[in-house]
């Protein structure tokens, strides 16, 4: 958990170095990849993906550990071999639950975020699920632990193999010649992205294409055919938490309202997208299927707003680092309390985003759960010390102050989508 949390503190920073770059690459070729309210969801999304992670919010039903103690034929040292096999079959693995992210309904849900913005550029790739509570398909690394490949090397491959898919999320690189042969490139995964029919459920290799290739997956970026970035329920918010749960809620929902028994069940294992017919007939969702016209999901933020969502954005990420760096010495129960502060804290910014009716209450819950932390550790935020503490309560009431502002100064907008079911 510590080093874990350690090295996020490296890694982040230089995430957002190659973001600035490549907006700042972006202007200079004439190209607009980003929009403001857009790279704060994916970055916000990024935070609650990395809290969770670093807090082991998530149930493993059966560990890597336990495969090779019980299940190795060999036993074998931490050779560069051993490594190079180790990131194959972790990509392997990976290319199999990506596919199985696309095509089964329940596991769609832990996905989606990733897929919900409709530009194509870094910060989107920083879109990574809250939702992925349990960890049931370790069982795709069993090649690599009957080989014997020690457990401390898959935990070196892992977040190598993650970070390595972060460079191909642009629309600045085009074809790649020979890589494109066997490389994930952003052109093959600019594909993967779009929700064109030509597209759609295409190139879910990671590192490799190879495994598209082999197993029938793989289509080539068309040149008459533009990709249109999304997903076809488009999500209609701003807030990763809410997008992180709405497919969850929508099968929910579904389940419940279904008359079929055996609806209620299979509709969880169904292909993504499959909706009972009773339920389907009587609650319509709506669906793209004709691109011509589409228009992105716009709140029409002011520039003041704007700005107030970024200054939120690095608020929240000054706590959360200062989170990782003390993770030892806030210790057990406070983590969770405090990555529970960080979590309500992004609801609350991206709800007025989204310019909701919810949004002050939202910061009011916000405040009142942190001046409740600091009144539970006897005044003090954590150890940050009178001062710090001081300052810590002074943002909370100027937050809760801004948030009243801008829903009263706002100009209504007409909604040009429907709420999300």
């Amino acid at each position: 958990m510590e080093a874990y949390a350690q090295a996020l503190t490296i890694a982040i920073p230089i995430f957002f170095l190659l973001i600035l770059l490549e907006e700042l690459a972006a202007r200079l070729m004439g190209r607009a990849v980003n929009r403001s309210p857009d790279m704060v969801s994916s970055l916000s999304s990024g935070v609650t993906n990395v809290v969770k992670d670093v807090l082991g919010l998530s149930i493993a039903i059966v560990t890597y550990a336990w495969m090779v103690e019980h299940l190795a034929i060999f036993t074998i040292k931490s050779t560069l071999l051993v490594f190079v096999v180790a990131f194959v079959a972790k990509d392997f693995a990976g290319y199999w639950l990506h596919r199985w992210e696309h095509t089964v309904n329940f596991l769609w849900n832990r996905h989606i975020i990733h897929h919900s913005s409709e530009e194509f550029n870094l910060s989107c790739a920083l879109r990574q699920s809250i939702s992925e509570v349990f960890q049931i398909f370790t069982f795709l690394m069993l090649p690599a632990a009957l080989l014997g490949v020690p457990t401390e090397v898959v935990a070196v491959v892992g977040p190598i193999q993650l970070f390595a898919q972060f460079w191909y999320h642009t629309r600045l690189i085009g074809k790649m010649g020979p890589l494109e042969a066997f490389l994930v490139t952003p052109s093959h995964h600019r594909v993967h992205h779009a929700m064109n029919g030509v597209y759609l459920d295409k190139n879910y290799g990671q590192i490799f294409i190879i495994w598209d290739r082999m197993f029938g997956t793989f289509q080539p970026e068309l040149a008459d055919v533009p990709p249109i970035f999304g997903v076809k329920r488009p999500v209609h918010t701003w807030n990763p938490i809410l997008i992180g749960w709405q497919h969850f809620w929508l099968l929910l929902t579904d389940a419940w309202r279904t008359l079929s028994w055996w609806d209620k069940l299979r509709l969880w294992f169904k292909p993504t997208g499959w909706r009972p017919a009773d339920v389907a007939a009587a609650y319509p969702v709506a669906v793209l299927e004709d691109f011509e016209g589409f228009e992105k999901y716009d709140t029409h933020l002011s520039s003041p707003l704007k700005a107030w969502a970024w200054v939120q954005l690095f608020s929240t990420l000054s706590l959360m680092f200062y989170l990782f760096n003390q993770i030892a010495a806030i210790g057990f129960p406070g983590i969770f309390w405090y990555g529970g502060f960080l979590f309500v804290s992004i609801f609350s910014y991206t709800t007025l985003m989204d310019k909701s009716r919810w949004a002050v209450l939202a910061e009011v819950v916000r405040v009142i759960f942190g001046l409740l932390m600091i009144w539970w550790q006897g005044g003090d935020w954590f150890g940050l010390g009178k001062m710090g503490t001081d300052f810590i309560v002074g943002c909370l009431l100027f937050s809760l102050a801004a948030s009243v502002y801008f829903s009263k100064t706002e100009i209504p907008v007409k909604r040009q989508f429907a709420e999300p079911v």
